[in-house]
C-alpha cells in the first residue's frame, strides 16, 4: 500500500518546483535586460535578476530547514511562460512595443511566483517551519515590489499610437439601435 501524502510532501514538491522556476527566472531576467530598450527597464531587470539569485539561495536555506536536499523539479508552468517570452522577443524585439511586451512577459513570471511563494509561506506556517515562512515572506514581498515597479515603468513608457485610419485592430462601433415606433398596429 502506498503511503499517504501529507502537506509536508506537498510543500516539498512545490518547493522543488519553485526552485526550478526561480533559476529559470534569473536566466529570463538577464535575457530581458539585454533586450530592453528603456534604460530604466533594463536596470529594473538587472536588479531583479540579482535579487532572484539571492532568492534561489534563500530557497536552498528553506530546503535545509526542512532537512531535504536542494533539488529542482521541472516546472512546466515556468517553461511555458519563458517559452512564450522567447516567442514574444522574436516577434516584438526592436519594435515600439518591445518594452511593453517584455514587461507583460516578466509580470507573468512575477504573478506565478507571487502565487507560489504565497502558498509556500502559508504551508510553511501551518507546518511549523517558522524560519522558512519568514524567508518565503521576504521573497514574496520582493516579488510584489517588482511587479508594482514594472507596472509603474509600463505606465511611464512612451508609446506612439498608430494615427492612420485602419491601423487599429479595434472593431468598428456597432450601429445605434433603431427607435421603436410609438404607433401600435390596431
Amino acid at each position: 500500500m502506498a503511503t499517504e501524502k501529507t502537506l509536508a510532501d506537498a510543500f516539498h514538491e512545490t518547493l522543488k518546483d519553485v526552485y526550478y522556476a526561480e533559476k529559470q527566472s534569473v536566466k529570463a531576467l538577464k535575457k530581458s535586460a539585454k533586450a530592453a530598450q528603456s534604460p530604466e527597464l533594463r536596470e529594473a531587470f538587472e536588479t531583479h535578476a540579482e535579487e532572484s539569485a539571492e532568492q534561489v539561495e534563500r530557497l536552498v536555506q528553506v530546503f535545509e530547514i526542512i532537512g531535504k536536499p536542494a533539488r529542482a523539479k521541472t516546472c512546466e508552468a515556468m517553461q511555458g511562460i519563458v517559452g512564450e517570452m522567447g516567442e514574444d522577443l522574436e516577434d516584438f524585439g526592436g519594435t515600439d512595443a518591445a518594452d511593453q511586451v517584455l514587461i507583460g512577459c516578466t509580470q507573468a513570471v512575477e504573478h506565478y511566483e507571487i502565487a507560489r511563494y504565497g502558498l509556500l509561506k502559508t504551508w510553511a506556517a501551518k507546518l511549523g517551519y517558522d524560519e522558512a515562512a519568514a524567508l518565503l515572506d521576504q521573497t514574496l514581498e520582493e516579488e510584489k515590489k517588482t511587479d508594482a515597479l514594472l507596472t509603474e515603468i509600463a505606465e511611464g513608457l512612451d508609446y506612439a499610437r498608430p494615427e492612420a485610419e485602419g491601423e487599429t485592430d479595434a472593431p468598428a462601433p456597432a450601429p445605434a439601435p433603431k427607435a421603436k415606433s410609438a404607433k401600435k398596429a390596431a
